[in-house]
């Protein structure tokens, strides 16, 4: 049996830019991919803190140590600059995998720079 678990999330990151004229996506700074272990063109859930909306789209790379969160293409309706958001990724694990399972977690400053990671919620 396949159960889906948080793979990594990205905890309040900053929308920095929202662009409705752009193919959709959401363009993430390259060193908080790295760090999520989030690859370009996977799969994300994106939660607004700041209205409720929640929704998927996909992870582009973005240029490192630029704090760049930018959501695009229809999805941009969704999060205004300024906005806080939850970034999330999930994974599928079998049975065997379940038991050494720990998703990752990256929390960031103000300017969506990496302060600290765990593996669990404090």
């Amino acid at each position: 049996m396949q159960r889906i678990f948080l793979k990594a999330k990205l905890h309040r990151v900053t929308t920095t830019a929202s662009e409705v004229d752009y193919e959709g996506s959401c363009e993430i700074d390259g060193i908080l991919l790295d760090a999520a272990g989030i690859s370009a063109f996977e799969q994300i859930q994106i939660y607004n803190i700041a209205n409720g909306n929640r929704f998927t789209t996909y992870a582009i790379r973005g240029k490192e140590n630029t704090g760049v969160i930018s959501v695009n293409g229809a999805a941009a309706h969704k999060a205004a600059v300024g906005d806080l958001l939850i970034i999330a990724s999930y994974a599928s694990y079998n049975e065997q995998e379940v038991k050494n399972f720990v998703p990752t977690l990256c929390y960031v400053d103000e300017h969506n720079v990496l302060t600290r990671m765990s593996s669990s919620i404090s």
